[in-house]
């Protein structure tokens, strides 16, 4: 039996809770399911799973899975004219954060006007998200992003190709469920990447500008989980344990982000939108640059995060200086790369990706100020 949070939404969460998908559905007034996921997803047999507890309590349901890891415009309207002629009444989103995100935009795609970009967060376009949506259940398998509790879908405009984030509070799924043994198919890259993603959202979140000290508190405890459990997680996928850990940091990581992110967020945007980076592996690369950047801001926080990590030194000033070390060495430790240029981002990219970093919204609450300069130094010290 799974064990039951509300907050911020109705969260199931087991090893098995899976199976109480159908059964969510239904109580949620379905009578057609459209379940939107990826290739990726489809091809190690965990939308089968899906439905397959679907078919099991007579629930109809289709598929659409033609989303890439970075979601476009496109797919979301093609989502959107597949979930109008197919009759579903309710949505369930099935994989990380793109398909989440995707079958979110699509309740938006299908109850308002188009295009999307009128409903760009960065320009109060959630004052025109006003229309009842369709219900939608999200199953995360991969433990990153944390959009199974997020009240926003980011999406690359056509118009503009940038990232560019839809919000509103009714975008937040109706319910989540977070079933570990579903993340158990993440290759070990996939699983360092997603988890330094969940990390990044916890530091971004606890250092943002603003007093939040339930998102404070909730970032800490994410850090805690997420440092305790991801090189487990990483090493041995079937560590239940430790998969289920990370799903919670994730989890974690998104509800304290509604106090806000930073510098590195948007540095990673455009990355994914230029360059096809996967969005956790690009925050991994940009971190350390950012706590150097951030730490004459917040320096007991970064202090604290260091002592977190297991830093070594006494006072704050060591701690504050080393922190950024501690990122470096468990990026190592799990995997990852050390630089922008080891994944093919080369100098010659970054004046071009400083602006649009800077019209990125994120930095706007990071702990410091930034200037399009200072982002284009960021990514020259993530090299």
């Amino acid at each position: 039996m799974a064990v039951t949070w509300s907050y911020p939404t109705r969260v199931l969460f087991a090893a098995g809770a899976l199976s109480e998908a159908a059964t969510e559905a239904k109580s949620l007034g379905a009578t057609k399911v459209f379940v939107v996921t990826d290739p990726g997803i489809s091809a190690v047999g965990l939308t089968d799973k899906v439905t397959e507890a679907l078919d099991a309590a007579d629930l109809p349901h289709e598929t659409f899975d033609a989303i890439s890891s970075n979601p476009l415009e496109t797919e979301v309207l093609a989502a959107t004219d597949a979930y109008r002629s197919s009759g579903a009444n309710l949505i369930i989103g099935v994989g990380g954060g793109s398909p989440l995100d995707v079958a979110k935009l699509v309740r938006v795609a299908a109850t308002h006007p188009l295009p999307l970009a009128q409903y760009d967060d960065a320009m109060g376009g959630d004052k025109l998200i006003t229309n009842a949506l369709p219900p939608m259940i999200a199953i995360p398998t991969t433990a990153g992003t944390g959009s199974e509790v997020g009240r926003s879908g980011v999406v690359t405009l056509q118009a503009t190709n940038k990232k560019t984030v839809v919000f509103a509070p009714s975008m937040m799924p109706n319910v989540a469920i977070l079933d570990p043994e579903l993340t158990v198919t993440m290759p070990p890259r996939i699983t360092a990447a997603t988890g330094i993603d969940a990390l990044t959202h916890c530091i971004e979140a606890y250092c943002a500008v603003g007093d939040h000290p339930m998102a404070d508190a909730i970032a800490l405890e994410g850090i805690r989980l997420a440092l305790a459990h991801i090189e487990h997680a990483v090493s041995d996928g079937q560590d239940i344990a430790a998969r289920g850990a990370m799903l919670k940091a994730s989890m974690m990581g998104a509800v304290a982000f509604q106090k806000g992110l930073g510098a590195c967020h948007s540095l990673a945007h455009p990355l994914s939108a230029e360059h096809g980076l996967h969005h956790g592996l690009a925050n991994a690369l940009c971190l350390p640059a950012v706590i150097d950047f951030n730490r004459s801001a917040v320096p007991k926080k970064i202090a604290h995060l260091a002592k977190m990590m297991g830093v070594r030194g006494e006072d704050e000033e060591t701690l504050m200086f080393e922190c950024s070390g501690g990122i470096r060495a468990l990026r190592k430790k799990i995997g990852l790369p050390s630089g922008l240029a080891e994944v093919g981002v080369e100098e010659d990219a970054l004046p071009k990706l400083a602006p649009l970093a800077f019209e990125d919204v994120c930095h706007k609450l990071n702990p410091r100020e930034c200037t399009t300069e200072d982002l284009l130094a960021l990514y020259r010290a993530s090299l």
